[in-house]
């Protein structure tokens, strides 16, 4: 827990000195590197779009599932076996790999819409801003700054992985449940600052794979939306439970 609060204490103790021009300061990042990002980015936004037609596509037919799940892991395991110099085989399987998670997502979504349709707008608008904000802030750091991260946070899925794993055999607590959901999401946005370092640091060695790069980015994403919309609908549906006790 110390990296985190150390990256936390490093964010607050310089955001006194920050200005406008500090946030436009990307010197240390060169005009290629840039560009590898903006590329990075576009290609994520592109990934989120298909992930959203595969949502979709669950909702009006009910595809998510086993198959679904199965789908997006062979989709992106044969996305990091093809060669670099097969681009548009490589987007083709991204998109693919991103609209499969999408319907696999699914069920959760179409519980959410079910429920109240603007946890879901606030779940997607909150993540956007959470994945924007650490991403901005692994830029505007010191390259490698917090790159250190990398080992807490391994070990930090390690021990999600064995609560899971504890919890599928001898049942879990609602505490339990808790603590795996919060604890996963300060993983996982660990892991959006520590990617995005990791990207910018291997792009200026002469790795410029975006279609890698953006997956990368996209699975950082799509774990951190999936824990922030379960604990919208968790705290919702706690709401509604309190309110329906009052009225009885």
């Amino acid at each position: 827990m110390e990296g985190f609060t150390s990256f936390f204490d490093s964010q607050s103790a310089s955001r006194s000195g920050w200005s406008y021009e500090s946030l436009k300061n990307f010197r240390q990042i060169s005009p290629v590197v840039q560009n590898h990002l903006k590329q990075v980015y576009l290609t994520l936004c592109c990934a989120l779009v298909a992930s959203a037609v595969g949502a979709y596509l669950h909702i009006l037919w009910n595809i998510g599932g086993f198959l679904t799940t199965v789908g997006c892991m062979g989709s992106m395991m044969w996305l990091l076996s093809t060669p670099p110099f097969e681009e548009h085989k490589r987007l083709s399987l991204l998109m693919a790999a991103a609209a499969f998670e999408g319907a696999s997502i699914g069920p959760l979504i179409e519980l959410a819409i079910s429920f109240d349709p603007s946890i879901l707008v606030s779940a997607v608008i909150g993540c956007a801003i959470a994945f924007g904000c650490f991403s901005a802030a692994a830029m505007l750091a010191r390259r490698r700054e917090y790159l250190y991260l990398a080992g807490l946070l391994s070990s930090g899925v390690s021990i999600l992985f064995w609560l899971h794993f504890a919890s599928s055999i001898f049942g879990g607590s609602l505490a339990f449940f808790k603590f795996e959901l919060y604890f996963g999401l300060l993983v996982f946005v660990g892991y959006i600052v520590v990617d995005t370092q990791d990207i910018i640091e291997k792009a200026h060695y002469g790795d410029l794979d975006y279609v890698k790069h953006s997956l990368t980015l996209f699975v950082d994403f799509v774990a951190v939306f999936v824990r922030v919309l379960i604990i919208m609908l968790k705290n919702a549906s706690e709401k509604e439970e309190k309110k329906r006790k009052r009225r009885h």
